[in-house]
């Protein structure tokens, strides 16, 4: 059993985890009901956070300790930083605006 684990190329079997992730992350959004995208924007909101605290750890540990790592990881971690942060305000933005649409009209 283990000479068949050992003949697949550790790429490509990440390769097809994130193709299928793709996949299926593309029908369970585009299924998702308008009533449900306010709290399922809350929740992409968090995993967004989540994205946040590990690439400031990705960027600001090797400064921290003067480690001279990989400057590619640090330029993807600066990345990730800003593509989460540009989530998560516009997240909060499009929330407020749903919320705002079933508030009561003021005269």
């Amino acid at each position: 059993m283990d000479h068949i684990a050992s003949t697949v190329d550790p790429f490509v079997f990440r390769l097809s985890i994130f193709v299928l992730a793709v996949f299926v992350g593309y029908y369970v959004v585009w299924s998702v009901t308008p009533a449900l995208h306010t709290p399922l924007m809350s929740v992409t909101n968090a995993i967004s956070s989540v994205i946040v605290v590990g690439a400031l750890l990705a960027v600001g540990v090797a400064l921290a300790t003067d480690d001279q790592g990989p400057l590619w990881a640090r330029g993807l971690g600066f990345v990730a930083l800003i593509f989460a942060s540009v989530n998560i305000f516009g997240g909060f933005l499009v929330t407020q605006r749903m919320l705002a649409m079933y508030q009561k009209k003021k005269k």
